[in-house]
């Protein structure tokens, strides 16, 4: 069956799709068996260079578990600040006074524009400079800056997006119950984009995590990807190894956070879908409830 966007594939076009099934597993498994190959004539599958991992515990506890905990603290600290403040200037991305526009759109653009590193280079420079903190606490303090200042630019364009993404018609309606602008922001059209910039956000928590590495680079912090180095030199310059077990634990980390993110994105679906409330303003400007409504079989609702 046939479809606007799909046709149905005929005799040859089944029997292609079956040969170029073929091909493509044929040479995935060639490049599969290269890099197996590659790596087995090196030395790099000897079982003496996995077995730390394996049979004891040191590995975690001297180098990746602090690596670790450094790269989760520089990540949460960077996205506490850098969601509300992107938030923020997201915000007055839209504002009605061009002077408001105008300096956040120029904050944005100009943080936005800059390699995350030369922010994490700059930052430990000055804070080396002009701050008396402990040498050996101003790389946490360079990373966490350049993540907030770059991450939070990048999320202050997506709620931007989000928020304009709704229709013209939610914000019309609510000036026609007399919501002021501040209300109608937080009331009606924030509730309503989270759900549409939840992936967006979710992606950039991501690259948070992963660019918490480049500190470890440049800067000397010992997050997760650094504790490689050490742990290499102490367990037979075994890096393919190393890499690979960080590499995993990072994929988990990740997934984890997609995973969550997803689980929420799908209740606060399902919490549209099923309930909400008729909500009007009340004596003073103020909001009032009238309550709870139901989505019936018609697709109308019912208070």
């Amino acid at each position: 069956m046939s479809s606007l966007l799909y046709d149905t594939p005929g005799p040859r076009a089944k029997v292609r799709n079956v040969l170029y099934s073929i091909l493509f597993t044929a040479l995935l498994g060639a490049v599969g068996w290269w890099v197996y190959d590659g790596l087995n004539s090196k030395g790099e599958l000897d079982w003496i260079k996995w077995e730390p991992f394996f049979t004891s515990s040191q590995p975690y506890t001297a180098f990746i578990l602090p690596g670790l905990q450094n790269t989760l603290i520089a990540a949460s600290l960077a996205l506490v600040i850098a969601l509300p403040l992107g938030a923020v200037f997201g915000i007055a991305r839209l504002s009605d006074h061009s002077w408001v526009r105008g300096a956040a759109g120029t904050v944005v653009e100009f943080f936005r524009a800059i390699p995350v590193l030369i922010l994490m280079l700059f930052a430990n420079q000055a804070y080396s400079d002009f701050t008396d903190i402990n040498p050996d606490d101003r790389p946490l303090y360079a990373v966490v800056t350049g993540l907030v200042l770059y991450n939070a630019s990048v999320l202050a364009e997506i709620v931007r997006a989000g928020i304009q993404s709704l229709p013209r018609g939610q914000t019309d309606a609510a000036k026609a119950i007399g919501m002021r602008k501040g209300q109608t922001m937080t009331n009606v059209l924030l509730p309503q984009s989270v759900t549409a910039m939840l992936p967006a956000i979710v992606s950039q928590l991501v690259v948070i995590v992963k660019d918490t590495a480049l500190g470890g680079a440049m800067l000397s912090f010992a997050e997760l990807l650094s504790s490689v180095r050490p742990m290499s030199a102490n367990y037979g310059a075994n890096t393919i190894a190393c890499f690979t077990i960080v590499a995993i634990i990072f994929i988990a980390l990740n997934f984890a956070l997609t995973s969550a993110a997803g689980w929420l994105e799908r209740k606060l679906r399902r919490g549209k879908k099923s309930t909400g409330a008729v909500v009007h303003a009340g004596p003073g400007g103020g909001l009032e409830t009238i309550g709870p409504t139901k989505i019936n079989n018609d697709g109308g609702s019912a208070v």
